[in-house]
């Protein structure tokens, strides 16, 4: 039986709940994946004191897309930083 590339791994479905930044023109970027809506909730708070002005929502994304681009909060960091 043939490996099915399309399909999302155990990994993937064991992190449904997401944080998307919300950017320009309807478009989205997942900042991070979490087990549970609390972890979720927690590290939003934390986003939300270090970018005061970014528009951050959590989302439940089940089957998550190929093409997220996933974004550390270290990274997230540096962009408040300036560095």
């Amino acid at each position: 039986m043939p490996y099915n590339f399309n399909q999302i791994t155990y990994r993937e479905r064991l992190t449904p709940w997401a944080i998307a930044q919300l950017l320009p023109n309807m478009q989205r970027t997942i900042v991070g994946r979490f087990r549970s809506r609390s972890d979720a909730d927690g590290h939003l708070g934390c986003l939300r004191q270090l970018i005061p002005h970014g528009s951050f929502v959590v989302v439940f994304d089940p089957q998550p897309d190929e093409e997220t681009v996933s974004v550390s909060l270290t990274t997230a960091q540096k962009a408040v930083i300036g560095g």
